[in-house]
């Protein structure tokens, strides 16, 4: 008798646990990035500007922000530890939802020697951050030399 019971009770607490609703993000809002380029291939520490252009596209339209203390790009030198933070302006107008892509291009400044050498080789991990919070992709890109 007290199977008997048991089992309706199992079976409405299946049937909650498949009437719950979960937030899902559909793979097509997610933010993607390609690498496209860097360059110059060679540089100056101190004085050339690194260049690297990557590909993006997001489905619901959301990267990028008005506010400039809101820094969503990622980027880390592989050299190092820790990774450094960058502004991305707006890319679609505000409140509005609709499939983005294009090219984008980060510049990055003071590029310098960690070591004592004449010469190093570094690459970059990259991602992006859309106003939901949801991250990118991480890329690297190819490797670019600096010289003292």
């Amino acid at each position: 008798m007290k199977r008997q019971l048991i089992y309706p009770f199992i079976l409405l607490f299946i049937f909650g646990l498949s009437c719950t609703k979960y937030k899902e993000v559909k793979e097509s809002e997610l933010p993607v990035i390609t690498f496209k380029s860097i360059s110059p291939k060679n540089i100056k520490q101190f004085d050339d500007n690194v260049v690297i252009t990557i590909g993006y596209k997001d489905g619901s339209g959301d990267l990028g922000s008005e506010n400039p203390d809101d820094l969503s790009i990622y980027v880390k030198d592989n050299r190092l530890k820790k990774e450094d933070y960058y502004h991305l302006q707006i890319l679609s107008p505000p409140n509005t939802s609709l499939a983005i892509s294009g090219n984008l291009d980060i510049r990055l400044k003071n590029t310098f020697l960690v070591g004592s050498g004449n010469q190093e080789t570094t690459s970059y991990e990259i991602k992006i951050k859309d106003r939901a919070g949801n991250w990118s992709n991480s890329i690297t890109t190819s490797l670019v030399t600096i010289q003292k």
